[in-house]
This record gives C-alpha cells, sequence and structure tokens, in this order.
C-alpha cells in the first residue's frame, strides 16, 4: 500500500509543484492541470492508504497536497464592479459547434435567448452557409474567416460592425468594433490550439498572442481604450498559467463574476460532471455581469455559454 500511495503522491506533486511554481511545464501536466480539482481523489485514496498501512510520512505528505490543492482550487482573477453609470446592456454568447456538427442546435439557441453578439468556433464552410440562411436577417452583421474542419470561425452581430485584425493563430481567431448603440466595443474571437501532447509550444505560443492583445487593449490607463469583450473556446482553465496571464491583464471572467467560476464546459458529451471549464467570456472592466448561463447543445462536445452583460460610462 505504501508504494501505491507513494506513486500517486508523486504524480500529483509533479502537477501541484508547477502550479505552485505558476508554470505549465510540459506534458502531461498541462493536460492533467486542466483538472486540477479533480486530483483531490488520488490524493485522497493515497491517504487512505498511508493511514491503513500506518505510513505516517505519507499522512503528512498527503495532508500537504490536499492544503494546496484547496487553496489553487479557489477562484483566480480580479472582481468589482465598474465606478460609472450603465450605459447599456446586451446579451453575448459563446459557442464551439465542433466542426459545425451542433450548428442547427446552435441556431435554435440563438432563436430562444437571442442574444446580441454571438462568437461561433469550428465553423466550417456548411455551418457558415447555415449561419447566414437561418440568422442573416437578424443578424446582418458578420466578422468570419472561414475554413475547413476545425480551423473556422464567426461573430454574429445585430450591432453594425467595422473591420479590426483579428490574433493570428491556427485556427481562426477573428476580431471586429461593434457599434453598440452609439458606444464603440471592441470583439476578439479566441480560439487557440489545445495542449496537445508535442504540441504544447503552440498551444502557449497562441494563449501568448491573446495575452499580449489584451495587455495592449486594457489597463487602467489610456481613458481612449475601447472597451473588450474577449469570448470563445480557449483550450484553457483558471489552473492554467498561460491563461492566467491574460486574467492578469485586468480582464474579468463573466462566469467568475456570477459565481460559476468552476461549471465544466468541456467535455460536455463524455463526462459533463467531470470536465473543465475552457470556454469563457472575458471582459473590460468596463462591464457589469448580470447572469451568465451554459447552454447544452447537441452535437458538440462543448457547452454554450450566455451572458447577460451592461456597459458602464468610464469614470
Amino acid at each position: 500500500m505504501e508504494t501505491a500511495a507513494v506513486l500517486l503522491f508523486l504524480g500529483v506533486s509533479a502537477v501541484v509543484g508547477c502550479r505552485v511554481a505558476d508554470a505549465d511545464c510540459v506534458t502531461p501536466v498541462p493536460q492533467f492541470l486542466a483538472f486540477l480539482p479533480w486530483l483531490l481523489v488520488p490524493t485522497g485514496v493515497g491517504l487512505l492508504l498511508a493511514l491503513f498501512s500506518r505510513w505516517w510520512p505519507g499522512v503528512v505528505w498527503a495532508v500537504a497536497l490536499l492544503g494546496l490543492l484547496a487553496w489553487y482550487i479557489e477562484p483566480y482573477g480580479k472582481t468589482g464592479e465598474p465606478g460609472g453609470p450603465p450605459l447599456v446592456s446586451f446579451r453575448v454568447l459563446t459557442s464551439n459547434v465542433e466542426f459545425g456538427q451542433a450548428t442547427d442546435a446552435l441556431v435554435d439557441a440563438v432563436r430562444r435567448e437571442r442574444p446580441d453578439l454571438v462568437f461561433v468556433q469550428e465553423c466550417e464552410y456548411t455551418c457558415e452557409d447555415t449561419l447566414k440562411r437561418a440568422l442573416g436577417t437578424d443578424y446582418p452583421y458578420r466578422a468570419a474567416q472561414v475554413a475547413a474542419g476545425s480551423a473556422g470561425s464567426v461573430v454574429l452581430s445585430r450591432f453594425p460592425l467595422t473591420a479590426a485584425e483579428g490574433v493570428p493563430g491556427t485556427m481562426a481567431m477573428p476580431g471586429a468594433v461593434a457599434d453598440v448603440r452609439g458606444h464603440a466595443v471592441r470583439l476578439q474571437l479566441a480560439h487557440p490550439m489545445p495542449p496537445m501532447p508535442g504540441r504544447t509550444d503552440a498551444w502557449r505560443e497562441e494563449l501568448g498572442r491573446l495575452r499580449d492583445f489584451a495587455a495592449e487593449n486594457t489597463g487602467s490607463t489610456g481613458d481612449s481604450r475601447t472597451p473588450l469583450i474577449l469570448a470563445g473556446d480557449f483550450n484553457a482553465s483558471q489552473d492554467h498559467a498561460a491563461f492566467r496571464r491574460i486574467l492578469d491583464t485586468g480582464l474579468r471572467s463573466a462566469s467568475r463574476l456570477t459565481g460559476h467560476d468552476r461549471t465544466p464546459s468541456w467535455p460536455a458529451r463524455t463526462t459533463p460532471v467531470f470536465g473543465v471549464q475552457i470556454d469563457h467570456v472575458l471582459l473590460s472592466a468596463d462591464f457589469s455581469v448580470r447572469r451568465a448561463r451554459f447552454l447544452d447543445l447537441p452535437g458538440t462536445d462543448h457547452r454554450a455559454l450566455l451572458t447577460d452583460i451592461t456597459l458602464h460610462q468610464r469614470r
């Protein structure tokens, strides 16, 4: 039993050690970091084994790991309400439709929930055609980079859009500036590469580009900066250092602000209860959030995220 406990503790310690070091390290640590809260299970099993075998150093080891896990499971990122008066309220939806397979379900959800802005990832050619045909009248404005497979992305809008340079990536990440009832709001879709074994460098690099973009478009200085919405499938959770760097620019997570910081969004089809939140709506400090809900859409392994937000005047 001692040997089994040692193996469990060594595995958990490697992941927790990288979290303590504020680093994502190398495969398989980034993959396990995504499921950090669930490391309580092997740690608890190891604790029981150590107790049954009366291996007291192992008990101390387990208690230390449990304490660190409990500490890092706490929500990460800034909170707080904007100081200025409210200007305009609207609704934002982000959804990864998994190679376009959930497009029809997304159309149904959009008609039912009536968001004002829709960020769509993995929208290939058929998906784009369906969205134009079904929603083109209600959403006449769009920023799209259509491609095959998982590479295409689209932003649909009820508000007029002005073209803006997106963030470069393996998969499309288009951007635009929306005229939200007379107020400019910068929109940026996020869909960096997933942290696949052997390809974590690309994942880290593309999250770094999103971080650099966020740093250039947020901050307490510079009143000329446009309010920002950065939304999509980040392929990263708050337990990844590369994602925390994005939050450190001053962006706030809509799900965190409404108490849903640990609500899973993936994999919704296979293990929804034991999943991880990698789909996010991030907002500059100009916004407050009234509500955030995760929606189940048939055909995709991602849950969509629907948020009701309010833009406030800057002080």
